[in-house]
């Protein structure tokens, strides 16, 4: 059945839901909702609605249900494959005012919080309380934690501390037909029926509104240390990453910068904090915290160690506050830098940890006959880097057919190495003609299945995740 298009009575009947202060059609917020970080790519809604309560949402969804509109779930609009955009029209439905931390649980180490707070303001809030959620992406100075929750986000601490699906307790959720449900309860451990909870983390907004969110949380870790070691050859970085593991330490972050990646960062944010001498090609930045500097000085140390068996050049230890926060915010910066030189598309691989080498060698290799260039950076520790492959000189035809052949042919690598096509960044829209490379079947027609579960009607996000048939 084909959606229906927003019409006059359709505008009525949600200004007269959720207010007219919170139903849009001018171009200034059609225009800001019609894009996220995904490259180039701009799909205008048709209505922007911002809901300020759950049963807002609930009433929205019931309406949209009924009269077969698409609704399409936006948080702060960082997403990387284009999952909050609104390709369909309809409503875009953007939850930026759902944003309170609700309840902080001292006694149990677990917080309740709307999808709309802003994921660094979260963690802030916590460590003044001598608190810790681990998960921090790159963006998270400006992503929201609902979307962290939909895309199941990782960031460079996910390496010792896990993903969000490892945080996550309990979600209040609103389902397509308006329905509002908790997935779970506010437990540690829970083995009472299907585990709807972890369904919902990860699924791209296509099953449900996430409307409250249950974390649970760690004790604030005290002090960390942090190295960045230049090396000589990009694989040898690679290689170095797995030698610090095998040999006993679990560093609480460890990232793969290629030389394009640390120099494009370093004129987007104009610092000229690291020398970078013509023959370094790769840096490792690594870092290890906990409670106890002497013992983080001893690992340090044997770390640096360990990295000294190759071709490295001058280890720095960054040891104070302003040292580090340069050092973040270069590889942080990596991927706008990248983004303000060229169009430019960024894949999500993942393998096993010790493929790395391998996987980018591979890389170098299909860049060279398909013609591409690809500034490569990414959590090393658990095998996940991001390719970008910038569009510079390539030629409309090269970028439109025949790059999807070798970027097909790159994760047909990473799946036949054991690893798969998104670490972190979710399918969404610009992934899914590979999705698949990942999964028989089978598996597809089984997630097809729980999304018709979920949204028999297909109105939530639709043209996320599943290839067209």
């Amino acid at each position: 059945m084909p959606y229906q298009k927003i019409d006059a009575q359709h505008l009525q009947n949600l200004t007269l839901l959720c207010g007219v202060t919170n139903v849009h059609t001018n171009d200034e917020e059609l225009i800001r909702c019609a894009s996220d970080h995904t490259e180039d790519l701009h799909y205008r809604a048709e209505v922007v609605v911002t809901p300020e309560t759950v049963q807002q949402i609930s009433e929205v969804m019931q309406y949209c249900y009924q009269n077969n509109i698409p609704v399409t779930p936006r948080g702060a609009g960082t997403g990387l494959s284009g999952g909050a955009l609104p390709i369909a029209g309809g409503v875009l439905l953007d939850m930026r005012r759902f944003s309170k931390i609700l309840h902080i649980d001292k006694q149990n180490f677990q917080v309740t919080t709307e999808p709309g707070v802003i994921t660094q303001v979260l963690q802030e809030t916590l460590l003044a309380e001598g608190l810790f959620y681990p998960p921090d992406p790159a963006s998270k100075g400006s992503c929201f934690i609902g979307g962290n929750v939909a895309e199941n986000s990782g960031g460079p601490r996910a390496v010792k501390y896990g993903v969000v699906k490892d945080y996550v307790l309990n979600l209040e959720v609103v389902l397509p037909n308006g329905e509002v449900m908790w997935t779970g309860a506010n437990v540690l451990k829970n083995a009472t029926g299907y585990n709807l909870t972890q369904l919902i983390v990860g699924s791209e907004g296509t099953l449900a509104i996430i409307t409250k969110i249950v974390l649970r949380l760690i004790p604030a870790v005290q002090h960390n240390m942090l190295l960045l070691v230049p090396f000589r050859s990009a694989v040898q970085a690679c290689e170095a990453v797995n030698a610090i593991f095998l040999a006993g330490y679990t560093p609480s972050a460890l990232e793969f910068m290629e030389r394009d990646a640390i120099e494009w960062s370093m004129k987007y944010v104009q610092s000229s904090a690291i020398d970078l001498p013509a023959n370094v090609q790769a840096h490792l930045l690594i870092e290890v915290d906990g409670n106890n500097t002497d013992q983080l000085y001893r690992d340090a140390e044997a770390i640096s160690d360990i990295v000294q068996r190759y071709d490295v050049g001058d280890v720095l230890f960054a040891d104070s506050h302003e040292q580090k926060q340069i050092l973040w915010t270069l590889r942080r910066k990596v991927g706008e830098a990248v983004k303000s030189n060229s169009i430019y598309k960024e894949e999500d691989t993942v393998v096993p940890r010790a493929m790395l080498p391998q996987l980018l060698t591979i890389i170098k290799q299909l860049g060279a006959e398909y013609g591409f260039h690809s500034v490569c950076y990414g959590h090393a520790g658990d095998g996940n880097l991001h390719v970008n492959i910038v569009k510079a000189g390539m030629s409309d035809d090269d970028w439109n057919n025949r790059l999807p052949e070798g970027i097909r042919r790159l994760f047909a690598e990473v799946v036949a190495m054991g690893g798969t096509i998104s670490g972190e960044h979710g399918i969404g829209l610009v992934q899914k003609r590979y999705l698949d490379i990942a999964f028989g079947n089978t598996a597809m027609q089984l997630m097809r299945q729980i999304k018709q579960v979920f949204d028999p009607r297909g109105i939530l996000n639709p043209g996320k995740i599943f290839p067209e048939k």
